[in-house]
């Protein structure tokens, strides 16, 4: 019978969980070897892309960043514009802004040192109560509880956690760090505990079909011991996103050229560079529709605009976007008057623009639909 859940939590778990993470535990490039102390600045820098995004998809932003800028100094002196294109694809712009804010901080007014504690590094942009607690145990050996995703998870089959998500929240915070010792302790490996709690989830205690028989808390684990490892944590329905639409505007130069525009630093994708757009309301009509209402009144300047066929679909954390494209060319002959701030891209450079993906979408279908009206248009 499984040990039932108290004030101590499990303290029996932590040998037979860093045994495993010794020999099981994921090679990443920002980490330290097991009872290693990790790199302050490639744990911060991890974690906040890591922040609502797969370590796949990180993999590559990580290397490349810490080759463009191995450490925070030289990340403090890069423009702001250089490292939201070096983010471009990873999503949640907010982040890159306040990545950039914070190495600011630390290099010109902390002497290029993050500080230890969790109180101290929440202080600094971007960084919140989850990735002050990992900094604190990965880079600084701080007693710290460190909950993501799977963390919640394991922990919810560890004590049987009924209590849906997110409502459990509060209750699974409590219980991860119960697993903890009480009182800080020099010799308990705060960071190897925290990063097996991760591995844990992300190989083995799997949402959907968790390998048990591999466990090593298995004899642990009051969840499966009753037989609900596959339905914990449970989950209160999320409500349907709403769907928004809008017009992206395609305008190009004879030369092969496309306009693009910054979009203002604060908002959604702030600072970024965009196909430039607008609306992105509400409207009636279904999934699919274009709006009937929407015209090209807010188009950067008066031409021949055409509709392309179809919809470009994108979906952000809290609703669906639909962009209808409309389509121009810029003619100078016809007394257009000069755009404000223009920048003009060739076809084949976009990929190097520092777009987001939904205007990487909106290229693609803008390109796509031009080589269908005339096959022998090509990118130059």
């Amino acid at each position: 019978m499984p040990p039932q859940a108290s004030p101590n939590g499990y303290p029996e778990i932590a040998p037979a969980l860093l045994a495993w993470y010794g020999r099981h535990g994921r090679v990443l490039p920002w980490r330290a070897p097991p009872g290693s102390r990790a790199d302050p600045y490639r744990v911060w820098l991890s974690e906040i892309m890591l922040q609502q995004t797969t370590v796949a998809s990180v993999m590559a932003y990580f290397q490349d960043f810490t080759r463009r800028w191995p450490q925070i100094e030289a990340l403090a002196e890069a423009p702001l514009e250089e490292v939201l294109a070096a983010w471009a694809g990873l999503g949640y712009y907010a982040r890159a802004r306040n990545l950039h804010a914070c190495a600011v901080t630390i290099a010109r007014g902390l002497g290029g040192r993050f500080p230890e504690r969790e109180d101290e590094l929440r202080r600094l942009p971007g960084i919140g109560p989850y990735t002050a607690a990992a900094m604190a145990a990965i880079a600084f050996g701080r007693r710290a509880s460190v909950v993501d995703g799977n963390v919640e998870r394991v922990t919810a089959r560890l004590f049987a956690e009924e209590t849906p998500l997110p409502k459990a929240k509060p209750r699974l915070r409590a219980l991860a760090a119960s697993l903890l010792p009480p009182a800080p302790a020099d010799d308990f490996p705060y960071g190897d505990f925290a990063q097996a709690m991760m591995d844990l989830g992300a190989t083995l205690c799997l949402p959907r079909r968790p390998d048990c028989r591999r466990c090593p808390l298995q004899d642990a684990c009051a969840g499966h011991a009753a037989g609900l490892a596959g339905v914990l944590p449970r989950r209160t329905p999320k409500k349907p996103k709403p769907t928004r639409r809008g017009a992206a505007f395609w305008l190009t130069r004879p030369d092969g050229r496309v306009l693009l525009r910054r979009r203002a630093e604060t908002g959604l994708l702030g600072g970024m560079m965009e196909v430039p757009s607008a609306g992105w309301h509400s409207a009636p009509g279904g999934p699919g529709t274009a709006d009937p209402a929407l015209d090209t009144g807010p188009a950067p300047v008066r031409a021949d605009w055409t509709a392309l066929p179809g919809v470009v679909r994108h979906t952000f954390t809290h609703f669906h976007l639909e962009l209808v494209v409309w389509a121009a060319e810029l003619r100078p002959r016809r007394g257009i008057r000069r755009l404000e701030s223009e920048i003009w891209v060739r076809f084949d450079e976009l990929s190097g623009a520092g777009l987001p993906s939904l205007m990487h979408k909106v290229a693609r279908h803008a390109l796509g639909k031009r080589a269908q009206a005339d096959p022998g248009a090509g990118p130059g």
